[in-house]
């Protein structure tokens, strides 16, 4: 009689015991909990380690507090961005406008028998010189080079207030132009404040703000890694 009561379940039984099984249920859950722990464990250690180069950073060499003026001229430090502006105003109808690079190359140095040179690459900024002269006139622009401790100029050009170049010739390259008139040029960039000095106050300038770039760079990868 009690063999007769246990009798093999059918096909509808079968699946609905099947569907109350609890463990493909346990098995999501510990896979969802298992990659959770591996993604808080990985965005953990992203941010130790850029509290570490915070701290570092800060400790080691900690930067300067951008200066907003020099030798007459203004700065826009502009910050979050790769360059710098730099304003003045010149005699009474002359405006300066430079517009500066953060390091944008390096070219190797020969340091030959020299054992008081450090560096093994001289670092490159290129800087660019609107010279205006009232309202309405062209524009005389110099493309530079600002090099740790000097001034080249590589082209110069005439230009309209709007940007682009008016005329389609836009003179030689500066070194086939005579010497005098090189020199000159130079005098010309030297009478307003464009010369060796400004270079080498640039490099420092980009140096400490290289170095706050990065700080603050990290910092906001820090606070996004630290957002739930």
């Amino acid at each position: 009689m009690a063999r007769r009561l246990v009798r093999p379940l059918g096909g509808i039984a079968k699946s609905l015991l099947l569907q109350q099984q609890p463990y493909p249920v346990i098995f999501n859950l510990s896979r969802n909990y298992i990659s959770e722990m591996r993604r808080e464990a990985f965005e953990g250690n992203i941010l130790r380690l850029l509290r570490y180069e915070i701290r570092y950073e800060l400790e080691r060499s900690p930067p300067s507090q951008p200066i907003g003026e020099f030798d007459s001229f203004i700065i826009d430090e502009r910050p979050g961005e790769q360059w710098i502006k730099l304003n003045k105003k010149f005699e009474e109808n002359e405006e300066i406008k430079v517009e500066v690079t953060m390091f944008d190359a390096s070219v190797p140095v020969n340091k030959g028998n020299d054992a008081s040179v450090a560096d093994d690459v001289q670092l490159h900024i290129t800087m660019i010189v609107n010279v205006f002269k009232g309202e309405g006139n062209d524009v005389l622009e110099f493309v530079c080079s600002a090099w740790p401790n000097s001034i080249e100029i590589r082209k110069v050009y005439m230009r309209g207030q709007n940007g682009v170049v008016d005329q389609p010739y836009v003179g030689p390259p500066f070194k086939e132009l005579d010497d005098e008139l090189q020199d000159s040029l130079y005098d010309f960039l030297e009478t307003r404040g464009i010369n060796d000095e400004f270079c080498v106050f640039l490099h420092r300038y980009m140096k400490n703000k290289d170095k706050l770039e990065f700080i603050r760079w990290m910092e906001k990868a820090k606070s996004f890694m630290e957002r739930k």
